[in-house]
Formats: C-alpha cells, sequence, structure tokens
C-alpha cells in the first residue's frame, strides 16, 4: 500500500457502516487523483450464482447518467435505421456495420440491434461476446423500441449482473458530481438491484454494500437501511 492510499484508508472507520449519503460525501472526500473518479458501488447478495435461476441482470435509468457520454451502435435495417440515426446514435448500419464490426472495428460502448438482424450478428459472438458488447434481450438492446433505447442509452442506462462470486459492480457517476445526484443515482441502481431478486434466493438478500471511488478505499454501507 502506498503512502497516498495510507492516508485515505485513514479517513475511513472500518468498523462503522455508514449510510448511503454519508458513504457517497466520505468517497468524494478521498478522490485524490488527478482526473475525476468514477463512484462506484458494490452489493454483495445473497444469491448462489452457480444457480442459472438465481442470476440477477437488468437495466436502470439513471436519474442523472453517468457524467460521459457513451458510443451507441445500432444496426438495423429500413425505418428502424433512419429511427436510430433520429434518436441520436452515434454508429448505425445494416450488412455495412456487421462486416466492418467482422473486421475489428469496435469503436462504440454499447451495440443495439432489432430482434430481425440478430441471425446475422450470430457470426460476431466470438467477436463480441468478450467485450461483453453483444445484444441481449435481457440487457434491453435487442429491441425494435430503438427511439427510446438510444435515448437511455445516451442519457446513462446502465446494465447490471451479478459476477461469479454473487457481487453486482456498478458506476453511478464521477467525483465531480454533486452529492444529491450520486446518492440519488445509487439509490436508483440499489432499489433496481433489490427488485431483481431471485424467487429462489432464500435469507438476507442485500448482505453488504460498499462504495468506492476509482481509486479509493471501499466505504461499507449499511444494507439495512434497504430492508423494506
Amino acid at each position: 500500500m502506498g503512502k497516498r492510499m495510507k492516508k485515505l484508508v485513514t479517513m475511513v472507520d472500518k468498523t462503522k457502516l455508514y449510510s448511503l449519503s454519508e458513504a457517497i460525501e466520505l468517497a468524494k472526500n478521498t478522490a485524490s487523483a488527478k482526473f475525476p473518479e468514477t463512484v462506484e458501488v458494490h452489493i454483495r447478495l445473497g444469491i448462489d450464482p452457480k444457480q442459472s435461476d438465481q442470476m440477477v441482470r437488468g437495466t436502470v435509468a439513471l436519474p442523472h447518467g453517468l457524467g460521459k457520454s457513451r458510443r451507441v451502435a445500432v444496426i438495423a435495417r429500413g425505418e428502424k435505421l433512419k429511427e436510430a440515426v433520429a434518436a441520436g446514435a452515434d454508429i448505425s448500419g445494416d450488412d455495412d456495420l456487421i462486416e466492418k464490426i467482422s473486421k475489428g472495428f469496435f469503436d462504440f460502448d454499447v451495440l443495439v440491434a432489432t430482434p430481425d438482424v440478430m441471425k446475422d450478428i450470430g457470426k460476431l459472438g466470438k467477436l463480441l461476446g468478450p467485450k461483453g458488447l453483444m445484444p441481449n434481450p435481457k440487457s434491453g438492446t435487442v429491441t425494435f423500441d430503438i427511439e427510446r433505447t438510444v435515448k437511455e442509452l445516451k442519457a446513462g442506462r446502465l446494465e447490471y449482473k451479478n459476477d461469479s462470486f454473487g457481487i453486482v459492480h456498478a458506476p453511478v457517476g464521477q467525483v465531480n458530481f454533486e452529492t444529491k445526484k450520486l446518492y440519488e443515482n445509487a439509490l436508483t441502481l440499489i432499489e433496481a438491484v433489490s427488485r431483481s431478486k431471485p424467487p429462489t434466493s432464500k435469507g438476507q438478500y442485500l448482505r453488504s454494500i460498499t462504495v468506492a471511488t476509482t481509486m479509493g478505499p471501499g466505504i461499507k454501507v449499511n444494507p439495512a437501511q434497504f430492508s423494506k
């Protein structure tokens, strides 16, 4: 642990469970990098990630976005392609974009596709899958509602899912956001994850919640405040 981190760690009481607003305010105070650090929320869930019926996955539109523009690409045909352009998609195309991606083009953060083109996108699975860019109905990126989806993604719609340890990791903004905005983003995420509780999950669902910045120490939040 370097001198910088040692100093930051002393600012956090490891024996205390903070309220969400306290944790966010403290996280902002621990940010010391020369760039605007991202504020992250990590939620450990009472699920068995090895069981397919206990996977937690969904999308949520954060009220204040993420503080950075996301490049949205759309593969569609006909009127839906025009809809993508009108909605503000950064990149759009049909077979031409599929061909471009097959040759190594990945200059986008999220890929949206209409259901009728998925059979053609399937061949890109080995390229898009490892990068987490493959369109998926569960994440809302396979849809005919192109206009709404593009606008929500540009505004800060977030996809969340648990990892192999049953933990959801997600950004909720940057340290230069107002505390109130970060709080509302974080609360919206936690509520969305809470609503995604699998019916087969037993016992305490929200096991622990931690707030941290990109380069800062973890700050434990009391999960009991979200038990309802």
